[in-house]
């Protein structure tokens, strides 16, 4: 049950508690007046009648020793009392006055109907009153419930899009209750946040830049040693540190979120084949592709092509073969029979500098933080799932970008994929990475 509704229930329910405790309060205290009045008016009637008779004068109004006589007012006049009793017994009721004189019971009623009539006209109208009121109280409820819904529903829609990055969203200022207060503390939260991120990426972004110089010399001088085993390991590492700073340095373009996608009309299976073919005989020998259904779409092919470089590469050196690349009009899929994606990175997603704690211990994080960020620049969807079969799939969804269905539907290749099947890397265990992975981009599964 939502908050509104919460709300909106409180006050009706307020409303009618208090409409039915008025009402029971105005309903005892008319009978008490009602029989207050009418027991003081037979009471005077009495007195005179027994004046008149105790005078010798006898009017007929008066009921003497009657058989009839309500027990509890025969008691008080055995004891010598004057009472007034209501007998509220029968379909009439009756109000009694009785009082004892020269061993006589002179007795007087009249019937109470009126005073019931009127009882019953004023619970008509409290009841009426009543459900008005608590329907007032409800429409009052739902009212206040639904602009502090409103208010509370903006504040979390606003939250929500400054956890998915977009530092810009603010809440709107107003007002000087608790909401207010709240709306004052999530400003300044994703004020405070903003800063602190930029200030982080600046920094990362300035570190990668003013490295590009020096790198670029270390791999040019590493290009100038003489063949050796040595040279060859220190032009690797080279190689490795330059497509780490392009990686920093793409991770702080699309955090900029300035990126824009250069789209054309391309079949997403000639594209997956085509990246797959740029992998080389290594890394490509690995990998099965798998074309359901082939589509068109409308988007930049560098950036796709870079998001699955990504991801194949991830499931090459962390999963285990086969590594399949399955095609369905504008769903690309990447599975491999490796040990899963890490719990950390299913419930929070790619995080970058930070490993999932693999046996390997090192890495990055950054490969798959850069294909999540080419995804949400092509408009498209990025999500990681571990299937019940075992393994790791990743899916890009560019499915707001699908413009047609290319004429050749179904699989292709024999027994529908295409390329051959390979070890796909050793079955390594689910950590970040650092290195470089195909295509000179910097793979994770973190």
């Amino acid at each position: 049950m939502g908050l509104r509704a919460k709300i909106g229930i409180a006050i009706a329910a307020t409303a009618a508690v208090v409409a039915v405790l008025i009402g029971v309060l105005v309903h005892n205290r008319t009978v008490d007046a009602q029989f207050d009045l009418a027991a003081e008016s037979i009471d005077g009637r009495l007195q005179s009648l027994v004046q008149d008779r105790a005078a010798g004068i006898d009017t007929g109004r008066a009921i003497v020793d009657p058989p009839d006589l309500p027990g509890p007012l025969k008691d008080a006049v055995a004891h010598g009392e004057r009472g007034v009793y209501l007998e509220p017994d029968g379909p009439r009721p009756h109000l009694w006055a009785a009082t004892e004189l020269g061993g006589e019971v002179i007795a007087i009623k009249r019937p109470y109907v009126r005073e019931r009539e009127v009882l019953r006209n004023l619970d008509r109208v409290l009841w009426l009153s009543g459900i008005a009121g608590t329907a007032l109280g409800c429409v009052v409820g739902l009212l206040v419930a639904r602009r502090l819904g409103r208010r509370l529903t903006s504040s979390a829609v606003t939250a929500q899009r400054i956890a998915e990055g977009d530092l810009t969203a603010r809440l709107p200022r107003g007002g000087k209750d608790e909401i207010a207060q709240l709306t004052t503390a999530v400003n300044t939260m994703a004020d405070a946040l903003a800063a602190r991120l930029q200030a982080e990426r600046d920094v990362t972004a300035n570190i990668a830049h003013e490295l590009r110089t020096p790198v670029a010399g270390l791999v040019a001088a590493a290009g100038l040693l003489p063949p050796s085993r040595p040279t060859e390991m220190v032009q690797d590492r080279a190689q490795r540190v330059r497509a780490l700073m392009e990686d920093v340095l793409e991770v702080a373009r699309l955090d900029a979120r300035t990126e824009e996608a250069d789209t054309e009309l391309r079949p997403l299976g000639e594209l997956a084949r085509r990246t797959v073919a740029a992998l080389g005989e290594g890394a490509g020998a690995g990998v099965e592709i798998r074309v359901l259904s082939d589509g068109l779409v409308e988007t930049d092919p560098r950036r796709v092509e870079r998001i699955l470089v990504n991801l194949v590469g991830n499931a090459l050196r962390h999963g285990a073969a086969p590594v399949t690349v399955e095609v369905e009009r504008g769903v690309l899929r990447v599975r491999d029979s490796g040990p899963g994606f890490p719990e950390a990175l299913l419930a929070h997603g790619p995080q970058r500098f930070r490993t999932g704690g693999g046996s390997d211990g090192h890495g990055l994080g950054l490969g798959l933080t850069i294909a999540s960020g080419q995804a949400r620049v092509l408009g498209g969807r990025l999500t990681f799932a571990n299937p019940a079969g075992g393994g790791a799939e990743a899916t890009l969804d560019l499915g707001r970008s699908l413009a047609g269905r290319s004429p050749s539907g179904g699989s292709e290749g024999s027994g529908g994929s295409e390329g051959s099947e390979g070890t796909g890397g050793s079955g390594g265990s689910e950590g970040s990475r650092g290195s470089e992975g195909p295509g000179g981009s910097s793979s994770d599964r973190s």
